[in-house]
This record gives C-alpha cells, sequence and structure tokens, in this order.
C-alpha cells in the first residue's frame, strides 16, 4: 500500500503510489502515515502554485476543444476566456477552503492553513517591541 520513497528534504512521511495520489486528488484521505506529505502538499512551499495547476489541468481539453470550433480567433479565445477567468478568479477565492478541508479530512488540524501568516505576525511583532519597547 505504501511506496515507501521517502519525501525530499528530510521528511519521514512516504509518498502516495500513483493510485493513491489520484484517489487523494479526488478527495479521498489518505492514509495516517503520510500525513507529513499531506501537510507538505497542503501548506508547504509551492502549495498555491500546485492548488492552481490541479484546477486547471482538468479544464484544457475543454480549451482545447474550443480551438477547433469554427469562426474566427478572437471569438475562440474568448469562449476559452469565459471559462478561464471565473474558474481561476473562484479558485483564488476558495482555495483556503479548499487548503483547510484537505487538512481536515486527512485527520490534520484546519488551522495549519494560517500557519505561514501567524508565523509571519508573530516576526513583525517582535520586531515592533524590539523597536518600540518600553522599559
Amino acid at each position: 500500500m505504501f511506496s515507501g520513497r521517502a519525501i525530499m528534504g528530510g521528511m519521514s512521511a512516504t509518498q502516495p503510489s500513483l493510485i493513491q495520489r489520484v484517489k487523494y486528488l479526488l478527495g479521498r484521505p489518505l492514509p495516517d502515515g503520510m500525513r507529513e506529505w499531506v501537510r507538505n502538499d497542503v501548506v508547504g512551499p509551492g502549495n498555491a502554485r500546485r492548488y492552481f495547476i490541479r484546477g486547471i489541468l482538468p479544464l484544457i481539453p475543454i480549451l482545447i476543444a474550443f480551438a477547433f470550433v469554427p469562426g474566427p480567433l478572437i471569438i475562440r479565445l474568448c469562449m476559452m476566456l469565459l471559462l478561464l477567468l471565473p474558474l481561476i478568479y473562484f479558485q483564488f477565492a476558495l482555495m483556503r477552503v479548499y487548503r483547510r478541508h484537505l487538512l481536515h479530512s486527512n485527520g490534520l488540524d484546519p488551522d495549519l492553513v494560517n500557519e505561514s501568516r501567524d508565523r509571519r505576525q508573530a516576526d513583525t511583532r517582535s520586531e515592533y517591541e524590539n523597536i518600540y519597547r518600553r522599559d
């Protein structure tokens, strides 16, 4: 069931197999032993890029089909944009909701989504306190 391949960067979790990854992308939770991989996938470096790529990939065949619709090029491009722009807009708007759902469904704390923001705020707060400290 586990592929046994270690995640790059020294993490001890294993990567999911192709079948497990497809099920994960379709909403199925991964086994408990892969929680660190899920955590890295959802809140690690490059998470927004992976999220947007996963959302746009299913639309590519439809966009390619629009390229073969007879008519002027501008009409074909506008049909593609009518699908692509709202998709990107809603993906951006719902990114936090989807990431929280992935964390929750895989048995992790949904508040991990805010981890980098909280770390940034703590750094800003400590920097502020160092500069304007009242002794």
